[in-house]
């Protein structure tokens, strides 16, 4: 029992030794690779990108059943890199977004557009659009509500 401890040990210790010599590991490393971390590291330095509105909620009021409500959202970039708005995501097909597709350069601002449809939507409304961004916070929520007065009805009763 002793002798297959032993020999186990030395089995083990052999592998474990010859498995670390494969050369010199720094010889290995692409240049191409370094250059794009230290890239990747230097943006992110720079702090994540940050984002304000100057509204987070839009109050349509009321309006009447059938029309197009369009809601516009004013996006600033007050971080230090790009802001990417990748997507936007409604609540419903009702609401059609329209966004930047390019980044917000450090201090410019854009606009993110609503477009609302309020037909076969009556009464109290409250939509939301997700956005998502490259912010800390990775999403950001803005909104949109009112009233919606139904079309009269055409059947009369007898």
């Amino acid at each position: 029992m002793n002798k297959l401890i032993t020999t186990s040990l030395l089995a083990l210790s052999v592998v474990f030794f010859t498995s670390c010599n494969e050369g010199n590991a720094s010889s290995k490393v692409k240049k191409e690779n370094v250059d794009t971390a230290k890239k990747r590291d230097t943006e992110i330095s720079k702090g994540a990108a940050e984002i304000q509105f100057d509204i987070t909620e839009y109050d349509f009021g009321t309006v009447n059943e059938g029309e197009i409500v369009e809601a516009k959202f004013l996006v600033t970039n007050s971080g230090k890199t790009d802001l990417v708005i990748s997507n936007v995501q409604p609540s419903c097909g009702c609401t059609v977004p329209v966004w930047p597709r390019n980044p917000i350069k450090p201090g410019d601002s854009a606009e993110v557009l609503a477009n609302f449809n309020t037909a076969g939507k009556p009464n109290r409304q409250a939509k939301t659009l997700t956005l998502f961004t490259n912010t800390a916070r990775g999403r950001e929520i803005l909104k949109l509500k009112g009233s919606v007065t139904p079309k009269a009805s055409s059947t009369v009763k007898k």
